[in-house]
């Protein structure tokens, strides 16, 4: 297995991805950067502990081991724009969401940018899609979601203060309409607030996997941290991800129920 990633397989019609948990650097990118970049503060906190129930469903899981800050496996390798005339964070940052420069000296060049989507971002997603290929033969249909999460308040990103949840289905494009409805429901029904394709509608893996009409259906959640840790320490608050992992194991569990039944 690489070192890329972690890997958990199930049985079930469902991949859990989580591309930004990571906080790996290889030294030839951690010897170059500023404190503030140092201090990983775009990371997705905790993500994969707050989802560490999802091989009670019988889905897989896939984890990211290495920082975004080192590529970004939720952007294309052309790096192209995904929210036209938004703040593009890009493939390889060079700023943190807050504008503060990652690198001391330099960027990344386009040959280093290059091989770094060949070496940490290529084995991820050529797993992805091999793992989603096999779901697909398997069961007739594959289930990705997409698991993320951001500070409350970036206003260099987003305007005041997130709803907790964030769904994404890119328009409704990435996943069929009966599903997107009862994961919708779910997240009505619980005690946070929510959103369906607002700011984050899903990035590049939710947009370039989902295909309903092919039976891959995708979706991204992207969580407001305060939710499940507190956000000026980056600590894991358990009390807090009990209470949302509540309402996440719902979230899938009907994800997968009306596939099994609309697909």
């Amino acid at each position: 297995m690489s070192n890329v990633f972690s890997f958990r397989k199930g049985d079930a019609p469902l991949l859990v991805s989580v591309p930004h948990d990571g906080c790996r650097l290889p030294p030839e990118v951690s010897e170059r950067l500023t404190p503030a970049g140092m201090l990983l503060p775009d990371t997705d906190w905790h993500v994969a502990e707050l989802y560490d129930f999802v091989p009670e469903l019988g889905a897989s899981l896939q984890v990211a081991n290495y920082s975004r800050y080192v590529v970004d496996l939720n952007r294309p390798a052309s790096d192209e724009a995904l929210y036209a005339g938004q703040v593009q964070t890009g493939l390889c940052p060079t700023q943190t969401f807050a504008g503060d420069a990652i690198y001391a000296t330099g960027g990344v060049s386009a040959d280093e940018a290059a091989q770094r989507v060949e070496k940490y971002w290529r084995p991820y997603h050529d797993h992805l899609r091999a793992t989603l290929d096999a779901l697909r033969k398997r069961h007739g249909f594959a289930l990705l979601w997409e698991a993320h999460s951001i500070a409350s308040v970036v206003p260099r990103l987003f305007a005041g203060e997130l709803p907790e949840l964030n769904i994404g289905t890119n328009g409704g494009l990435s996943c069929g309409p009966a599903l997107e409805s009862a994961i919708v429901a779910r997240a009505a029904a619980s005690p946070y607030s929510h959103v369906l394709n607002d700011r984050f509608q899903g990035g590049f893996i939710t947009r370039h996997y989902g295909d309903p009409d092919k039976h891959v259906h995708a979706v991204q959640l992207e969580i407001a941290q305060r939710v499940y840790m507190d956000e000026a320490s980056c600590t894991f608050e358990a009390p807090k991800a009990a209470r949302l992992r509540a309402t996440l194991r719902q979230m899938l569990e009907s994800f997968m129920q009306i596939s099994r039944q609309r697909v």
